[in-house]
């Protein structure tokens, strides 16, 4: 068995994958693997990928014959990993040397289902650190502890799954896996089961991800169809949280991030296409009026100004439609 397992998913970033696996070549171990998931690219990423299956130590090159999408590729990494730990890297992305050594010390160290870590934001020539939002430092906690206030941001809001380490137990458990077919978003409803599932975690810092924005190529800046997965994602997890032990704990967090992620859409709603922007204004409008309605009544007087009349002008199109049917 190999000690850790990594997951790099790769769709038509032929730019930037030489940068990720150089990273890769820099952290290799002999007990060291990396699933290298091809999401039926169409540029120069296949043959980047075939070599490095050749030269990189450890590597394990897997190709999609169909475009399945983030969630889908990272499934098919997890299908086959067989390390004792595992870890996640995006194709654009890149790793510090010797990143994933000190993240392994620091996870079997502490003798926990996961860790996580903080990471570089790369914009341009520009860096900052991004660290876990959540106090403690190397102390072993439960998962649940760090849900929740809802009116602050916590670790269910820093979702990013290359952020950290996780035991096989998690993935032996089914709770590393993706909801297949999620195009953006899907590190949402992964992170929350994450935290209401796992036993123990704890956050390490060890800011050793370099992690890429802007990227014209990635879908963050593309305002297709392919966006409002946001809502298929947090429909998830609103679905998750109601059927949980502690539902009446959780719901206010859950709806004011679901809330949160709403007005940040509609807030650079100019960069989608208007077919888009319609399906958005009406799913959003939808997605609303299935939260608990107390629960959201009580979210959006807690919040701003400027996003509670935007959310509440989004709901009151419901009710307007409601009312002009009956």
């Amino acid at each position: 068995m190999p000690k850790l397992s990594v997951v790099v998913p790769f769709y038509n970033v032929q730019t930037f994958a030489p940068d990720a696996l150089k990273s890769l070549e820099l952290n290799a171990r002999d007990d060291f693997e990396f699933l290298l998931v091809d999401d039926c690219s169409t540029d120069g990423t296949p043959g980047l990928l075939e070599r490095a299956a050749r030269e990189l130590p450890g590597a394990v090159h897997l190709r999609h014959e169909h475009n399945g999408g983030l969630a889908t590729a990272r499934n098919t990494g997890l299908d086959a990993a067989r390390g004792e730990y595992v870890a996640f890297l995006d194709g654009d992305d890149w790793l510090a040397p010797g990143h994933l050594t000190r993240t392994l010390a620091a996870i079997e160290a502490l003798d926990c289902d996961f860790v996580r870590t903080d990471h570089v934001k790369c914009t341009g020539r520009s860096r900052s650190v991004q660290r876990v939002p959540y106090g403690p430092q190397s102390v072993v906690a439960d998962p649940r502890t760090a849900i929740l206030p809802a009116d602050r941001a916590t670790s269910v809001d820093y979702p990013y799954a290359w952020a950290g380490m996780y035991h096989r137990r998690l993935l032996d458990r089914g709770v590393l896996h993706f909801t297949d077919g999620l195009r953006t978003a899907e590190d949402r409803p992964w992170i929350w089961r994450l935290h209401r599932e796992a036993r123990s975690f704890a956050a390490v810092g060890l800011p050793g991800i370099f992690y890429r924005r802007g990227v014209a190529t990635s879908l963050t800046q593309i305002g297709d169809e392919r966006q409002l997965d946001f809502i298929r994602a947090f429909d998830q997890v609103m679905s998750d949280v109601i059927a949980d032990r502690e539902s009446d704990l959780l719901l206010p967090k859950a709806v004011r991030t679901y809330c949160a992620i709403i007005a940040h859409h509609f807030g650079s709603v100019e960069r989608y296409e208007p077919a888009v922007a319609r399906k958005l204004r009406s799913m959003s409008t939808a997605a609303l009026g299935r939260m608990p309605q107390d629960v959201l009544d009580h979210v959006l007087d807690s919040m701003d100004t400027q996003r509670a009349t935007l959310l509440r002008r989004v709901r009151g199109r419901r009710r307007t439609t409601s009312g002009a049917a009956a």
